[in-house]
């Protein structure tokens, strides 16, 4: 059972980091590949450490849905832009997997707004705050997950 425990804690620490650019839930994956960890034989995290992590994974996944929302409202864009955004990230990651996301999030706020009747100065803002909210989600998300592969890895090793 433990070594089943440890297969799922790196998978899900590894596949939760990948999931923080991709599409996927990758903080959640993160801190469930963490707890698989700590219920192994091979590693003990403390009380305090779960909480606080399983706490800031529950926060930064409800704040990763209105961050990017967020961009968009603060450069004037609409809800055409967000769910453009959205849209264009999913195509994005189908067409051109790595730069597609990125490049899928942009120019989906973009043609979003631009079906909304905004001029196109505008709309090119309210795309570009949509890119920098999606970006500095998936800046967070990293980190979170990096951390959380530190704490895993420096319980691992004595």
């Amino acid at each position: 059972m433990d070594i089943l425990l440890l297969i799922l804690a790196i998978a899900g620490l590894l596949v939760g980091l990948a999931g923080a650019v991709l599409p996927l839930p990758g903080p959640p994956l993160s801190f469930a590949g963490l707890l698989c960890l700590h219920f192994s034989s091979y590693a003990e995290l403390g009380q305090i450490t779960l909480y606080s992590l399983g706490f800031i994974t529950l926060a930064v996944t409800v704040l990763d849905y209105y961050v990017p929302i967020w961009g968009v409202k603060k450069f004037g864009g609409t809800n055409y832009g967000a769910w453009g955004s959205t849209i264009g990230l999913v195509l994005g990651f189908f067409v051109i997997p790595a730069l597609g996301i990125f490049l899928g999030a942009f120019l989906g706020a973009l043609i979003g707004e631009l079906i909304a009747g905004m001029a196109f100065n505008k709309a090119l803002k309210a795309a570009i705050g949509s890119f920098l909210g999606f970006i500095t989600g998936i800046f967070v998300k990293v980190v979170l997950c990096l951390i959380m592969i530190g704490y895993a890895v420096t319980a691992f090793i004595p």
